[in-house]
């Protein structure tokens, strides 16, 4: 949300040239003495400024808020984890896909056995039933025939997986390109409301430098001089409050960009937005069809049905085969020889008693998705709640817009009369700042109201489901 400030005095710049023109010599070398040292200094600034600009990402330059989306959204590390979460689910999904792949492997053994059993058989002599060295070497062979769609689910349920990570990518995303609007147009406002405090800040000083003249003649009062100080008092602090905000929000900036925490980044005052064009009686449906809360919600709920059905297909017999091939001695009548030996084989596994694991988990399950589709409805209010919340303050922004662009236009006539009475000598310049005091309020509010239409409108966009970045 952008900062509000509840109170706001500026004078606009220059304004207040006839003014200047009464001053004496001495007050003229002194106003001309102070530009030139702001000149100096802001010639210093600009070539600091230029020396650290390589440094960082984009310092010097004022950023334009596409660019910072696309850099945070491409770059921030919640993003890069959610990227690297899709990885580890499309390796789930091969790991599910194994199910149809058979199971190789190769075993060799060697045992010495003592004793020996023997038999001797009268007329016959002595038979040696088994050999002392043993050796066997084999490779096995196992491959799951028909396992009524244990294989395929899983499958199936490790896609979703993916697809919910998929939405939590681009949810991550937009989360994040909100952020930087709502900091974006903060700092804009903040930057330009600074910069009417030192113009004001200027003008202050110059009637300040003005009165003591005066006074000294006696045509000012030390009223007026004691007035003027306290305004020139209360402009500097809210300029403090101003730049403690503006810090906090650059710093805030520097983290989304990954930026070194000592960086002032300046953003353009971008006020042109264009407002998304859909139909009233479509933006519910259109923000059902977009938003990330509910595409997750939705595809949460087809994963626990998924999961519902491959616990009904626990209960179900699978069907395998079996071969072993390999050689080993101990056959009868050569027991030393090695002989080559197979063995294949089909089963079948048929679950009778699981110890009602299978009740549960069913009943567990169904209760998911019953929640989750509770979790759809109350995410559809909330959803229907923000569009017109977004709505109201748009639209409300933009009638501000048109009011405070009349109450500037009558600030300046009233300024106008003023300059006229104050030459005349009807009113004291204290009466003069007031009334140049709304003229610059009367700028700031638009100012204002405009950043808020802005931010607004992107507010909208995101409520309806529409990409901000």
């Amino acid at each position: 949300m952008l900062v509000e400030f509840q109170y706001f005095f500026f004078i606009q710049k220059n304004q207040n040239l006839k003014i200047c023109l009464l001053m004496n010599n001495k007050i003229i070398k002194r106003v001309l003495l102070t530009g030139a040292t702001i000149f100096l200094l802001s010639v210093y600034y600009l070539k600091s400024q230029t020396k650290t600009g390589s440094e960082s990402y984009m310092v010097t330059d004022s950023l334009q808020l596409k660019d910072i989306i696309s850099h945070v959204i491409t770059n921030h590390p919640s993003v890069k984890a959610a990227e690297k979460a899709l990885n580890n689910a499309n390796a789930r999904i091969g790991l599910a896909k194994t199910g149809y792949y058979p199971e190789i492997d190769a075993y060799a053994n060697y045992s010495n056995l003592g004793p020996v059993t023997k038999l001797t058989i009268p007329s016959m002599g002595t038979f040696q039933l088994f050999p002392e060295n043993n050796y066997s070497a084999a490779i096995n062979y196992r491959q799951t025939v028909y396992d009524f769609g244990r294989t395929r689910q899983n499958i199936e349920i490790e896609n979703e997986n993916k697809s919910i990570g998929e939405q939590t990518l681009e949810q991550v995303k937009q989360k994040l390109a909100f952020a930087v609007v709502n900091n974006f147009y903060t700092i804009s406002f903040l930057q330009a409301a600074i910069k009417i405090k030192d113009e004001q800040l200027l003008t202050l000083q110059e009637h300040l430098n003005h009165v003591e003249t005066m006074m000294e003649t006696g045509s000012a009062t030390e009223y007026q001089v004691l007035a003027t100080k306290v305004k020139i008092s209360a402009v500097e602090s809210q300029k403090l409050d101003l730049q403690a905000a503006l810090k906090a929000q650059q710093a805030f900036l520097n983290s989304l960009l990954g930026q070194n925490e000592n960086s002032t980044p300046v953003v353009k005052n971008e006020l042109s937005v264009v407002e998304p064009v859909i139909e009233n009686d479509s933006l519910l449906s259109f923000a059902f069809r977009n938003r990330d809360e509910i595409l997750l919600n939705e595809k949460k709920t087809s994963l626990a049905e998924l999961r519902y059905g491959l616990i009904k297909l626990q209960d179900k017999p699978v069907i395998s085969f079996i071969a072993t091939g390999g050689a080993k001695n101990g056959y009868v009548p050569y027991l030393n020889r090695i002989e080559p030996n197979y063995v294949v084989g089909l089963g079948i596994r048929v679950p009778i008693f699981d110890g009602m694991k299978t009740k549960y988990n069913l009943s567990q399950a169904e209760s998911a998705i019953n929640s989750l589709t509770f979790e759809t409805e109350s995410a559809k209010r909330n959803v229907t709640s923000e569009i017109k919340e977004a709505e109201a303050y748009m639209i409300v922004a933009r009638k501000k817009i048109n009011q405070f662009e009349l109450q500037l236009a009558q600030a300046l006539k009233a300024y106008s009369l003023a300059e006229t009475s104050f030459r005349s000598g009807t009113i004291t310049n204290l009466d003069l700042l007031d009334a140049n005091t709304s003229v610059s309020e009367s700028r700031l509010m638009l100012l204002k109201a405009k950043i808020d239409y802005a931010a607004s409108v992107y507010k909208f966009k995101a409520a309806i489901g529409e990409r901000v970045y």
